[in-house]
């Protein structure tokens, strides 16, 4: 085949950690690149020893190695949109948000501090450091709630308290949001996150998977699949509702992996008619 009949594939780039079981960080964001038909670039900032249930060492990749890995991209290859997800310290994300800035690319902010087994994924000196560099760059920012909560230094224990974060993120950062507020309440049928965007409040939904013991990684991969939908120019409503699906229909056709584990899977199916994208009246 000549070069010029090759296909174009968009790129997208992922700034994280790696999770040496698979089921987050780096490989989440991987995985759902390829299932998007999206080619996926990584710089790594750490290296996690960790499986579903418990993340047992982490090491850091230097500033500078970091800085390398994102210029050797950036430097090459034609990006549409960036994510970034574990970053852990002050130094990766200076050099990260001093990397990314002036670049005129959705930009998708995954804080993520705390790891769903309870370990610290951002070192406290870090917070700071990402709220004033970083946050500040961002198309979209996705908190859960424990992000959110250290981010405002309050709780938020309410339907109404997520709304009332999601808002004053919008409007501190200038981005958009997805608050993914789905476990407040855990008894209901419906897994509800709060999205802010352009001044307006939403809430984006899919049926709740009861009993499924997959959940580590559904963070990364909601933000994964939204910078993965970017890429594509697809329109923000239909992203974040293909986000919302890819994360719902990789619950429901989740994997055994191991003596009672279970692991989410790039689904084969489209679950976004099993979404709603709807305007909250605030």
């Amino acid at each position: 085949m000549k070069s010029s009949e090759r296909e174009f594939y968009p790129a997208a780039l992922t700034i994280a950690g790696s999770d040496s079981g698979g089921g987050a960080g780096i490989q989440a964001d991987l995985r759902t690149f390829a299932a998007f038909g999206v080619f996926g670039t990584s710089a790594i900032t750490a290296v996690t020893a960790q499986n579903p249930r418990e993340v047992t060492r982490v090491d850091a990749i230097p500033a500078t190695g970091v800085d390398a890995q994102i210029k050797a991209i950036l430097s090459a290859i034609k990006i549409r949109a960036i994510k970034t997800g574990m970053l852990l310290n002050a130094e990766i994300i200076k050099v990260t948000a001093q990397n990314l800035a002036g670049q005129n690319l959705a930009l998708v902010v995954d804080p993520v501090m705390v790891s769903s087994s309870g370990s610290r994924l951002l070192e406290e000196d870090a917070i700071a450091v990402l709220m004033d560099e970083l946050l500040p760059l961002a198309s979209w920012i996705t908190p859960n709630v424990p992000e959110a909560e250290l981010l405002l230094g309050r709780k938020i224990k309410t339907n109404e308290d997520a709304i009332k974060a999601a808002v004053e993120f919008g409007h501190r950062w200038d981005c958009s949001v997805i608050l993914k507020a789905g476990h407040l309440d855990v008894k209901s049928s419906i897994a509800a996150d709060i999205v802010y965007h352009d001044g307006k409040v939403y809430e984006l939904s899919s049926p709740r998977v009861s009993n499924s013991k997959a959940s580590h990684g559904t963070g990364c991969t909601l933000s994964s699949a939204l910078v993965a939908a970017l890429a594509l120019d697809i329109p923000w409503k239909k992203a974040l509702r293909m986000a919302k699906g890819f994360v719902y229909g990789s619950l429901n056709e989740s994997i055994d992996i191991g003596s009672g584990i279970e692991a989410m899977y790039p689904p084969g199916e489209s679950y976004q008619a099993k979404t709603l994208l709807e305007r909250i009246e605030i």
